[in-house]
């Protein structure tokens, strides 16, 4: 088998894909331009134009207490005294009801509408420096870098305001050394819902009392971790509601009169506890501020606002704390929390004053940037300046006639201000067409190319002067021709263009040399050679249903209301495809045994192999495949997820991890049915290999399967039972379920990496039992049957006779030969256990490992669905089989290994169905961040191991289907029916089945086969990409562009990603297999070098009718080519197969060539 080359191609092919995706997104989600500029105190920003210092006044307030409950949603700060029978998170916070009520004119209480991405980082980075992160931040939530712009935390450090900091441990990595005494805690780990919250506790009130501080800020996490784990419908949410309950009272008693008080929330939650998206329950937190002396000039009026935008608190706690606005602000101020009237001091602002020097500061920033990006469009820019323009000549007349205020003005800026902020949201997407369209030019031909290989694999494989390392020699010369230009013209080098080039040469330079190879290479079924023309760009099937399947799904991404259905579109996709399959076999009259009475006409007789039973029998196979199928797929669409556009779903009751099931009863059966799934995923795996005879050798493989699966299964089991237990229920074990909780999945991890090694150093399943033939037996028996028995049970043994240890024993050898003689001893010389299925046990038993890994990153109720994926994987894997099996059996077999395009297009619809089957879906809410503390229960020092945490957990169906997705190659050979391959209808010859050492007696063959399932996999996989980038770039300035198209795009990418490298695991871990079962062959053959005697090379004799009585030769020797064997020993007249340099040769007659020497 030619590992190499077919290693080169896939590595290639994914390389192309990876630079063409590189290209994309680095245009599509380019991050927008900061202004390193800052606002100072001299900045001429005064009613009048007056150059003075700006801080040098009294501000309103001297001090201002910032208590920052994170995912404090708006729902749980209300208060609704009509409620008699209150959900655990409702009416939990009557502080701030009481307040408002006892002190109207101190107090407001508002909705804090957050700017989408709706994670923790970014909502600091908003309500600090007053701007819009953009939708890539999203992904630099977990590994928080400073901020440079101009922010709060800034400002008040340059005015001399000691700011100190306790809490949430992300505001010291984006403000280091910003503070003037932080103390940060660990906020990752969202099982841990009291440690941030007491340690804040510890210190709060103590500083507080104190004089060394103007701005306190405490972030508490409790609640935010409390969603995370439990949801907010769950008692331990009504604990720490109640908790910061009993905090804001006890800040609120503490207070002075110059001090501030501002309780927000940074974002909210979803029902299911999760934020990080757009909808309104994730951008609707809550804020509430207070003062002991008079704050409002009364009750709340109608002209206050609604909802209050998170960046305007920005403006307004920088004009309240005399304090410059941050310069890139778009924030406006929040008008209640100043007088209509005031005496233009800083701490006097009037309404109108605040709003001026607002919009100053903004027209300010819009000036600077528009001058910087230019990518504001000019009459947007137009209009914004004529209106600045207007007012502020208005407000300077107003200014000239002593007027303090003008409500009709107020309105006119507080309309200008929001146009700047709609016009800098609308904008901030900034894109880069080019690099866009490079992208999709690589991505299409990308495409193109792995098309051609895949209908070209067989010609690329024999064609050893192809020179592959030619064409990426050719493009990395272009390439760095690329950025030597850059270098010299420009003065730097940018890394994308030089890989696009590369790219797009290598494409090119492949495509042109396939056009110019005319002829294929095409292997008939007799296995002689042919060549005849044809066009490489010409497909095989145009109209082919499971292609148009494929197009019809990539030109659908394009609709929002799809990618929102894809879940249920998907399963209704894959149910259809295979529905075609029993179709197209009873069109073409294969799926039912033929008719009896058609064939006696013509003389035809039917083989054993072809008679009605046999086709009967794979018919039913084949039909109960598809009813497994079809019921997998139903019942998977229980554990799905719900996006917030589908209103009235329901999420699965199993998305939720058993320790917030609350009714014990109802806990005690799920945890039964995973249990009884975990028992079913182990049996049906050790059943499958002891079947097929894999489970009788004394390998690491077979280690693995025996011992470390039933350990694995019995650690996941119990990890389960531990994570389910709460430590209040069982408070004297509390350490011990502490400990648990960290060993056991601790352990698990260990078993699988052990066991996942194991399978990779030792991958043979094969068991061999030898006797001494029998050489004195009467010559007229016939030959001894030679197979490699499936298990040691004879039932096995019986249905799977198939020879292993040489390609194939042919009956008869030549003309003339006689089946004579009665009953014989019938056991073969050689009995190899497990070699039909040597490649594909090894494959089998990795997926089967990987599937238990994958799924202890999963809550419990997975194993449910990932036990349905399991019945999937095998409905799909039989169903191939049986239609295989059915076509050879009524001759329409073709010949060859090639899997057709059904199978691989079902079987990658099927990773994406069961991505959203594992309850994933392609929204930031949905991912399962507890993924990352999986046996990491105290959190993770670094972000490169929880972020491959929670990659698996996310994309596991995807490595799953990727990795088993040479199973489609094997599977037809593993159940093989004798004569459905090649066999002759009127039965006058037969053939022992192989299975899969068919493979290995072509192995140029086996390559392009295992070459071209690969890369139609992967251009699958590639054209959804492909589409999806379509999507995003025609789409970007959709109204559903940041909320559909740009979340799938990222998901589609990083799923394509997984697909990649898992496939090439599974691939290299056939190749290793191949390279085990050579050795395996070897050692067979003696230690001396090439001198076999009759032991290892007699495997099959008989003598013709009519030989002379049985005789031996003097020891001698015979040439084979350049390689001279010596045989001793041997009966004349013996025909003899020698397998010698991966060859069979068949030495026909041993007198003409050993007696003659």
């Amino acid at each position: 088998m030619k590992g190499l080359p077919l290693l080169s191609l896939l590595l290639w092919v994914c390389a192309v894909y990876f630079v063409g995706l590189y290209l994309f997104v680095g245009g599509f989600l380019l991050v927008r331009l900061e202004v390193n500029r800052t606002s100072t105190c001299g900045d001429v920003l005064e009613p009048r134009g007056e150059s003075r210092d700006f801080c040098g006044t009294q501000p309103r307030f001297r001090r201002v207490v910032l208590l920052i409950v994170d995912a404090l949603k708006i729902d749980f700060a209300r208060f609704d005294r009509n409620n008699t029978r209150p959900r655990p998170f409702e009416n939990k916070l009557p502080v701030f009801e009481e307040t408002a009520s006892s002190r109207p004119s101190q107090c407001r209480l508002y909705p804090f509408r957050a700017d989408p991405p709706t994670t923790t980082m970014q909502r600091i980075k908003g309500f600090t420096t007053g701007s819009l992160p953009t939708f890539v931040d999203i992904g630099n939530n977990f590994a928080s870098s400073a901020i440079l712009e101009d922010n709060l935390i800034h400002q008040l450090g340059q005015v001399g305001k000691r700011v100190v900091f306790m809490g949430d441990d992300t505001w010291e990595s984006l403000f280091p050394k910003k503070f003037h005494r932080s103390l940060p805690f660990p906020s990752f780990n969202v099982k841990d819902l009291h440690t941030v919250d007491n340690g804040i506790l510890q210190h709060f009130y103590t500083t507080m009392v104190g004089d060394d501080w103007d701005v306190l800020i405490a972030h508490f996490l409790g609640v935010d971790h409390c969603g995370h784990r439990f949801g907010p419908d769950h008692p331990a949410m009504a604990d720490k509601l109640t908790q910061m309950d009993g905090v804001i009272r006890s800040v609120i008693e503490r207070l002075q009169n110059d001090t501030l008080l501002v309780v927000m929330g940074d974002h909210g939650m979803t029902d299911t506890g999760d934020h990080g998206g757009e909808s309104q329950k994730e951008t609707d937190a809550a804020i509430f501020l207070y003062s002991p002396s008079p704050l409002f000039p009364g009750p709340p009026s109608q002209r206050e606002p609604d909802v209050v935008p998170q960046t305007d608190l920005v403006p307004t706690l920088a004009l309240l704390l005399g304090v410059p606005i941050p310069y890139s602000s778009v924030g406006q101020v929040l008008l209640p929390l100043f007088p209509m009237h005031g005496h233009g001091a800083v701490g006097g602002l009037s309404q109108l004053e605040a709003l001026w020097i607002n919009a100053k500061q903004v027209n300010r920033f819009l000036e600077v940037y528009s001058a910087m990006a230019k990518d504001i469009p000019p009459e947007s820019l137009a209009s914004l300046k004529d209106q600045f323009a207007s007012l502020s000549s208005e407000f300077l007349t107003l200014v000239r006639e002593s007027h303090t205020s003008s409500p009709e003005l107020a309105v006119t800026i507080q309309a200008y201000l929001t146009s700047v902020r709609d016009t800098c949201q609308a904008t901030w997407a900034r894109f880069n067409p080019l690099k866009m369209a490079a992208g999709l030019i690589v991505l299409a031909l990308a495409c193109l190319m792995c098309f051609t290989v895949s209908e070209q694999s067989l010609v690329l494989i024999r064609e050893n002067h192809f020179r592959l390392q030619t064409v990426v020699v050719a493009a990395l010369g272009v390439g760095v021709c690329v950025a030597a230009g850059q270098l010299f013209l420009r003065g730097y080098m940018e890394l994308s263009w030089c890989l696009a080039a590369t790219a797009f040469t290598s494409e090119l330079l492949f495509l042109w040399r396939t056009h110019q190879s005319k002829t294929a290479v095409v292997v008939v079924k007799n296995g002689a050679k042919s060549a005849k023309s044809a066009s490489w760009s010409t497909p095989p099937y145009p109209l082919a249903p499971a292609l148009l399947v494929t197009f019809l799904r990539c030109a659908s991404l394009l609709s929002d209301s799809y990618v929102i259905a894809e879940g249920r579109v998907v399963t209704f996709l894959v149910f259809s495809l295979a529905l075609y399959v029993p179709l197209r076999l009873n069109w073409d009259g294969l799926l039912l045994p033929p008719n009896h009475d058609l064939l006696k006409p013509a003389g035809l007789q039917l083989s054993t192999a072809s008679s009605p039973s046999a086709v009967r029998k794979e018919s039913i196979t084949f039909l109960a495949s598809l009813g497994l199928l079809v019921g997998s797929l139903y019942l998977s669409l229980f554990f799905h997820g719900c996006r917030e556009e589908q209103g009235a779903c329901q999420p699965s009751p199993f998305l939720s991890s058993l320790s917030r099931v609350q009714d014990n009863q109802l806990k005690n059966i799920y945890y039964i049915l995973s249990v009884l799934s975990l028992v079913v995923w182990m049996h049906l795996l050790r059943r499958c290999l002891r079947h097929y005879g894999n489970l009788n050798s004394s390998g690491g493989t077979v280690f693995t399967a025996c011992w470390i699966l039933p350990l694995l299964s019995v650690c996941l089991g119990l990890h389960w039972a531990v994570s389910a237990s709460s430590g209040e229920s069982f408070r004297n074990l509390a350490e011990l379920i502490r400990l648990a909780q960290l060993v056991l999945p601790r352990a698990a991890f260990c078993l699988l990496g052990l066991g996942l090694a194991l399978i990779w150093l030792d991958p043979l399943t094969v068991f061999v039992k030898t006797r001494a033939a029998s050489l004195d037996k009467s010559l007229s028996l016939p030959p001894p049957r030679y197979r490699a028995s499936t298990g040691i049970s004879p039932q096995a043994e019986l249905h799977h006779l198939i020879p292993q240890i040489y390609q194939r024993m042919r009956r008869s050898l030549d003309d003339g030969e006689a089946s004579t003689g009665g009953e014989a001893d019938n056991r073969p010389a050689v009995e190899a256990y497990g070699l039909g299925t040597v490649y594909s046990a090894p494959l089998l038993l990795f997926c089967g490992l990987l599937g238990l890994g994958l799924l202890q990153l999963h809550p419990e109720g997975m194993a449910l669905s990932f036990l349905l994926l399991l019945f999937e994987m095998g409905a799909l894997l039989h169903i191939h089989a049986s239609s295989t099996a059915l076509s050879g059996l009524q001759g329409a077999y073709s010949g060859g290994f090639n899997v057709p395009w059904t199978p691989i297009v079902l079987w990658s619809l099927a990773a994406t169905q069961f991505f959203h089957a594992t309850g994933h879906l392609p929204t930031f809410p949905s991912i399962q961040w507890g993924a990352a503390f999986v046996g990491f229960p105290d959190g993770h020092t670094g972000t490169i191991l929880p972020a491959s945490l929670v990659t698996l957990n996310t994309f596991a169906s995807h490595a799953l289907f990727a990795a088993g997705c040479p199973l489609l190659l094997f599977w037809p050979l593993v159940r093989e029916v004798r004569g459905s391959r090649g066999g002759k209808a009127n039965g006058d010859q037969k053939e022992d089945a192989v299975m899969e050492m068919r493979l290995r007696e072509r192995p140029q063959l086996f390559t392009s086969a295992l070459l071209q399932l690969s890369t139609r996999y992967l251009f699958i996989q590639g054209t959804q990409v492909f589409a999806s980038a379509c999507g995003a770039a025609i789409l970007r300035r959709h109204l559903m562009v940041w909320k559909v198209f740009a979340p799938k795009l990222m998901f589609e990418a990083s799923g394509f990603l997984m697909s990649c490298v898992f496939l090439l695991l599974g691939v290299l871990l056939v190749l290793r297999v191949d390279v085990a079962v050579g050795r395996w062959f070897k050692r067979l053959i003696t230690d001396t070098s090439r001198l076999l005697t009759m032991q290892h090379i007699c495997l099959h004799h008989s003598c013709s009718t009519g030989a002379p009585d049985h005789q031996t030769s003097p020891q001698g020797q015979f040439q084979l080519g350049r390689d001279i064997f010596f045989c001793s020993k041997i009966p004349k007249n013996t025909r003899v197969f020698l397998f010698f340099r991966g060859t069979w040769a068949n030495v026909k007659t041993l007198a003409d060539s050993c007696w003659s020497k």
